[in-house]
């Protein structure tokens, strides 16, 4: 036998081995940036739910406002309680609450409405689309 060989082969399996470590530092490296990337793809999709949430809820409240100044109208117009909702809702379920009382101040008697309106949207109450505001005035 040659002593020579014996130790080419030796040179040559040693090199073979660390072939090995460098697939697993890729699989590694693949995984790391997979993962990064999921992370990130995760944080921009709550980012936009919560800015289209903010909007809804911007939406809500002036729905809401805008039913609380159809009661308004109602009031100044007839003296009474609306009955009923206002038609230009935009999406939003707007219910309008109106309730009255009268104060007598000396001689005279004073008669104050209560108004509570209430828009919503998105489903059920929750739900992630699910969007509620209310609005309270007081009307002499």
């Amino acid at each position: 036998m040659n002593p020579y060989a014996t130790n080419r082969n030796l040179a040559r399996s040693a090199s073979t081995d660390q072939g090995g470590f460098a697939i697993v530092s890729a699989i590694f490296l693949l995984v790391a940036l997979a993962a990064l990337g999921a992370f990130m793809l995760t944080l921009s999709n709550t980012q936009h739910l919560t800015s289209a949430q903010d909007v809804q809820g911007s939406r809500a409240y002036w729905a809401a406002k805008g039913g609380a100044q159809w009661a308004a109208g109602v009031i100044i117009a007839t003296n009474a309680c609306p009955g009923g909702s206002p038609a230009f809702t935009d999406g939003f379920n707007v219910v309008v609450a109106c309730t009255s009382h009268d104060y007598v101040e000396g001689i005279t008697t004073r008669r104050v409405y209560w108004v509570r309106s209430t828009a919503s949207a998105g489903g059920a109450v929750g739900g992630a689309a699910y969007v509620e505001r209310e609005v309270q005035v007081f009307i002499e």
